[in-house]
C-alpha cells in the first residue's frame, strides 16, 4: 500500500464526520483523487478481508464495518434499546425526508396523529431549516449530515422513488 493511501485510511480511521476529498487535500497539500484512492483501499482491504470498508456516504467517505458483523456489533451496542428507531420515528422521519422542508402540521397531516418530533431531533437525524412565511411562522425541518450516515447513503438522490414504493407496495398487496 503506498504511503498516501496509508495517510488517507489514518485519516478516515481519525475523522469523527465523513472525510471530504479538500479536507485530504489540505492536509496532503496536493491534489487527491478521493475515488481512485478509495477503490484502491477497498481492494487492498478486500484481499486481506478486513472487518471493514470505505464507503462514500453524506458528502464524503468513511470507514464503515461490513455487513457481515453485524450481529455482533448489535450486541456490543444493545444498550437500553436505544439503538433502533420505533415505527413512528421511523415513518415521522421518511415524511420529512420525502417532502422537506416541511413543518410538522404537515407532518401531522400526513401521518394522521400528533407527531413528537423530540427523538429526531436529539439524534440529529432532522433539524430545524427555518420557519415558513405564514400564519404562526411554524418551523420547517429536514434530514441532516447524521441521517445520511444513519442510512448509509451519500445524498438523498438514493433514496427509492416513490414511484419505486408504490410497486413494491403493489406487489406485496398482490402476493398476500
Amino acid at each position: 500500500m503506498e504511503q498516501k493511501h496509508k495517510i488517507v485510511l489514518a485519516l478516515l480511521l481519525s475523522a469523527e464526520e465523513p472525510l471530504q476529498e479538500k479536507h485530504v487535500e489540505r492536509c496532503l497539500d496536493t491534489e487527491v483523487e478521493m475515488e481512485n484512492i478509495v477503490n484502491q483501499l477497498n481492494y487492498d482491504l478486500n484481499r486481506t478481508d478486513m472487518p471493514f470498508e470505505v464507503q462514500n456516504v453524506a458528502g464524503g467517505y468513511k470507514v464503515v464495518t461490513r455487513a457481515r458483523y453485524e450481529p455482533w456489533l448489535n450486541r456490543l451496542l444493545q444498550k437500553s434499546g436505544d439503538t433502533t428507531l420505533s415505527q413512528a420515528a421511523l415513518e415521522t422521519l421518511a415524511i420529512v425526508a420525502y417532502t422537506q422542508p416541511t413543518t410538522k402540521s404537515e407532518i401531522d397531516s400526513i401521518r394522521g396523529v400528533n407527531t413528537s418530533m423530540k427523538t429526531l431531533l436529539d439524534r440529529e437525524l432532522v433539524e430545524v431549516k427555518g420557519r415558513l412565511d405564514a400564519p404562526g411562522r411554524p418551523l420547517l425541518y429536514r434530514t441532516t449530515d447524521q441521517f445520511l450516515e444513519y442510512f448509509g447513503i451519500s445524498s438523498l438522490e438514493e433514496l427509492p422513488k416513490m414511484k419505486e414504493i408504490e410497486e413494491i407496495l403493489e406487489e406485496q398487496e398482490d402476493g398476500n
